[in-house]
């Protein structure tokens, strides 16, 4: 992004006259005054502190201006300042703006699981014949969406987009915002269902991803998933189904899972066979996916083979660590939510090893009140002679552990509250041995990434 001052103030409707600033160049935009550069347009969001708070942070950082909110009266007047109503608004406006001006055609991606996954793929092959920008980390709400946008590089000319939610409206606004060319739904699962309530009311939410849609615009989606089948109906663009039963357009057939990948083929191409290097083989629904995306972009099949298997998954996202002992560490610690846990679990039991199994499993956050009941629900996932060791955390996981509690010897199942993450840690170094197999998995809040620390 290059833009000047005056360029930036004419987008979002500054308040204010910028003259003496007006040939100043921009080269960035961050929100997080830690994370400014030199160039950097600062922009002070409100949050647990008010974003203007930081703004001599942001100076001594690099900043070269910042929105300020019209709201204040202490604007200052030796710093270049673009005063606006609203500097979330002011951001997507500017978004909106520099969208426009790159012009790129827009992927973007949602789903209840895997759309972190299945983006960094279709990122990776289309990559291969065109310039990607593609969303970083979780970039993937109000404000992630219009930072990812303003860090394109004037020569993007794909837009790979992943879209979160967490309460009704936001896809829809975020769908407009971008205006997609392509949209995907990965799946319906149970992620947020306390702020839904069913998953009917998941997928109407997943469903706003089309509003933004051009009318020449193309809707991929699982089409395995009765709630979206029924739902695309009435979607009058083109539409791309991918699933594992052969009434999709995208199917996989001679799949083989290994410890650290997982290969296919497929009906459209049956003569490739395409590897990704994961595990687990509900990862193959996210490949179909990106797919379908690369075959609708028309990139050739052999570049679409070789990106997948080297593809850049997004850090914590079913990954292998080895540990300070020798172990090897499965780690998940991003999200978890009923579905993705079954899937990974499922994979987890298929890895050989010559020790034990061992598995970290921490609350699943936002399952309302049903919570207790989806986390006991797990308990038809686990087996003894599978998973020999199991490390329990989280107000909910008490239920997973009742219903484990007559299965499993007390030498095996170990229960901790949320105030115990230390010892936790203590016990399960103690038992790690070189030849284990280690999951941590569970929702970010649980903070499972200082289990993963430790056994680093």
């Amino acid at each position: 992004m290059k833009m000047q001052l005056a360029e930036i103030a004419k987008a979002v409707n500054a308040d204010n006259d910028i003259e003496q600033w007006n040939e100043l160049e921009v080269s960035s935009v961050s929100f997080d005054s830690r994370k400014v550069t030199d160039g950097t347009l600062f922009v002070p969001l409100s949050g647990n502190r008010d974003g203007h708070d930081f703004i001599k942070s942001a100076i001594d950082n690099g900043a070269v201006a910042t929105f300020w909110s019209s709201e204040r009266t202490d604007i200052p007047t030796d710093f270049p300042v673009i005063v606006v109503k609203d500097t979330l608004e002011a951001l997507q406006a500017l978004s909106r703006y520099y969208l426009m001006k790159i012009n790129p055609r827009v992927v973007a991606v949602t789903g209840s699981n895997g759309k972190t996954t299945t983006k960094d793929m279709i990122a990776a092959i289309l990559a291969t014949q065109f310039n990607v920008t593609k969303t970083q980390e979780n970039f993937n709400n109000e404000i992630g969406v219009p930072v990812t946008i303003l860090s394109m590089e004037p020569t993007t000319e794909l837009l790979v987009i992943e879209m979160g939610m967490d309460r009704p409206g936001q896809l829809e606004f975020l769908s407009n915002l971008v205006q997609p060319d392509l949209t995907v739904i990965t799946m319906i699962g149970e992620a947020h269902i306390e702020f839904f309530g069913t998953r009917d009311k998941i997928a109407d939410a997943k469903m706003e991803i089309i509003d933004g849609l051009k009318e020449d615009g193309v809707f991929i989606y699982d089409g395995d998933e009765p709630l979206l089948t029924e739902r695309a109906k009435s979607v009058s663009q083109l539409q791309k189904t991918f699933g594992r039963s052969e009434n999709v357009d995208f199917y996989p057939t001679d799949v083989v899972a290994t410890p650290t990948t997982t290969t296919f083929k497929t009906n459209k191409w049956p003569d490739e066979t395409f590897e990704i290097p994961l595990i687990g083989e509900y990862n193959v629904n996210n490949a179909l996916a990106a797919l379908a995306v690369a075959d609708t972009y028309q990139i050739r099949p052999a570049n679409m083979r070789e990106a997948l298997k080297k593809f850049d998954a997004t850090e914590n996202r079913t990954e292998w660590v080895k540990g300070s002992a020798g172990e090897q560490i499965l780690s998940d610690v991003y999200n978890s939510n009923p579905t993705a846990a079954k899937f990974v679990l499922n994979a987890f039991t298929q890895v050989p090893t010559k020790g034990k199994r061992i598995a970290v499993l921490g609350d699943m956050l936002e399952l309302g009140d049903e919570a207790d009941e989806m986390h006991a629900g797990l308990a038809e996932d686990l087996d003894p002679l599978q998973i020999s060791s199991l490390y329990l955390i989280g107000t909910h996981m008490k239920a997973l552990d009742a219903k484990l509690i007559d299965r499993y010897s007390s030498s095996q199942l170990h229960y901790f509250s949320v105030t115990d993450l230390s010892a936790l840690i203590m016990q399960l170094e103690k038992e790690v041995t070189a030849d284990d197999l280690v999951l941590i998995k569970g929702s970010h809040g649980i903070h499972l990434e200082e289990v993963l620390d430790a056994l680093k």
